[in-house]
């Protein structure tokens, strides 16, 4: 297909117009339908280009024409005739003040202010457009309004002339005084404000150091968490050998109550408990059956290790560990605290279910709130048990001696007490015991005497 045959098809050139032949002196050269000499070398392209016809070129033509578009030129210049009017113009005025001819002198100033205004404009256009944000045009604006409109109901409504009039009658000798007076508010207000930093100043304080409290008290709990987890590992290696046995001889014994009086001395309650229900779980605190010659723990028949309460051997005896400890408001479920010696220690709010407190010397002991369901207190028949003695020997047949020792025990509120756990505590925890058990003592004989 030869070039000739789309050339009929062209479409025949619009008119130039007059406007577009004669551009404006003043406006830059961008304004030119962005005609610089790339530009026009571009569009010379272009013709050429739109020549060929095709689907491809025209797309061609216009990307070419949307970035020639999208780049105008940013550069300012007058054209050669209006510089050579405004130095004209410039010319005029100097003679003008030379000979002092004001008419000659005028005319120059004015030609001259029009010109450079002309020549100026393009350009402080693009110094506001880039200095300023159309935003910060219109504000700019409104506030000039505004005032201007303050201005003009001041000077037309007569409210300068009040103004002007009130002023005249001010005593300024009072006046002064008052600012005097103003002065000293100022002065005060100023020492308001600084006290008012300086309590916020304590404020933050404050919130920080609660902050890094708070930090400091996670802190703890991990490095606890890891202390008894640490505590735990080295219990078990202990105590257990290759084959999974319990062995507990006399210096292993030993290490362990030694290692557990220590860890006991370093952790808070929630620790305690944690330990305690671990050793009592693991049969580490009750007294269980022994092999005479091995030393061995001797099974039950039924999965487990047997008890023998009269002469079994504890791999850990708390003894005296906890005594005046504050394990209050802790899980202390299913725990074997027997034989061990509470004395002034806190368990107010404990969970005990069904723990075993038998021969446990709860003294001046605190159980306000605790949950006694299920608990054992005391083996063999309410008729018969009693609280544990120095020098006589428990029978756990009958439950003489095999009580727990509560007297001046607090046991204010406790809850699911059993009527045969309040029985034995009202015979045996004396007058400041009975005064704080619920349900009250009536009809229970005092067989502590005191």
């Amino acid at each position: 297909m030869s070039i000739e045959s789309n050339s009929n098809n062209l479409p025949a050139p619009e008119p130039s117009r007059e406007d577009d032949l004669q551009p404006d002196d003043f406006a830059p050269e961008a304004s030119h339908n962005n005609l610089t000499p790339e530009g026009l070398a571009k569009k010379q392209a272009l013709g050429v280009i739109a020549s060929l016809q095709s689907p491809q070129n025209t797309v061609a033509l216009k990307q070419a024409r949307s970035s020639l578009q999208e780049h105008p030129s940013n550069q300012f210049a007058a054209q050669p005739r209006a510089l050579v009017i405004t130095l004209v113009a410039i010319a005029i005025t100097v003679i003008g003040l030379a000979i002092n001819n004001s008419i000659v002198g005028v005319l120059g100033i004015l030609v001259t202010l029009l010109l450079s205004l002309a020549m100026l404009l393009p350009w402080l256009q693009q110094t506001l457009k880039s200095w300023f944000s159309p935003q910060d045009i219109t504000i700019l604006v409104a506030l000039l309004g505004l005032i201007v409109a303050i201005i003009g109901l001041v000077k037309f409504t007569g409210a300068g002339d009040r103004l002007l009039v009130w002023g005249s009658k001010i005593n300024w000798d009072v006046a002064g005084t008052l600012a005097d007076w103003f002065g000293a508010l100022g002065q005060i207000l100023i020492a308001i404000i600084a006290v008012y930093v300086a309590w916020r100043q304590y404020v933050i304080s404050k919130d920080l150091t609660i902050q890094q409290n708070l930090l400091t008290a996670q802190q703890n709990i991990i490095t606890q968490q890891q202390t008894i987890d640490s505590y735990f590992q080295g219990i078990s290696d202990l105590v257990l050998d290759e084959e999974g046995l319990l062995e507990d001889w006399p210096q292993e014994r030993a290490i362990a109550e030694g290692r557990t009086a220590a860890i006991f001395s370093s952790v808070d309650g929630s620790g305690k408990a944690k330990i305690l229900r671990f050793l009592s779980r693991s049969k580490l605190l009750s007294p269980l059956k022994r092999d005479r010659r091995l030393g061995r723990p001797i099974l039950n028949g039924i999965g487990g290790y047997a008890e023998d309460r009269l002469e079994g051997v504890r791999v850990i005896d708390i003894g005296v560990m906890l005594a005046g400890a504050d394990l209050s408001d802790n899980d202390l479920r299913w725990t074997d605290l027997s034989e061990a010696n509470l004395v002034r220690a806190n368990l107010s709010g404990c969970d005990l279910v069904k723990a075993n407190l038998s021969r446990t010397i709860l003294y001046d002991a605190n159980l306000s709130g605790a949950d006694l369901n299920g608990i054992r207190i005391y083996y063999g028949s309410l008729e018969k048990a009693s609280p544990r003695s120095r020098t006589q020997a428990p029978d756990y047949e009958t439950g003489e001696h095999t009580g727990a020792v509560v007297e001046n025990a607090d046991f204010s509120n406790v809850q699911r007490m059993s009527d045969t756990t309040r029985c034995y505590c009202c015979a045996w925890g004396g007058e400041k015991t009975r005064l704080t058990i619920p349900g009250g003592c009536e009809g229970i004989p005092n067989k502590l005497g005191r």
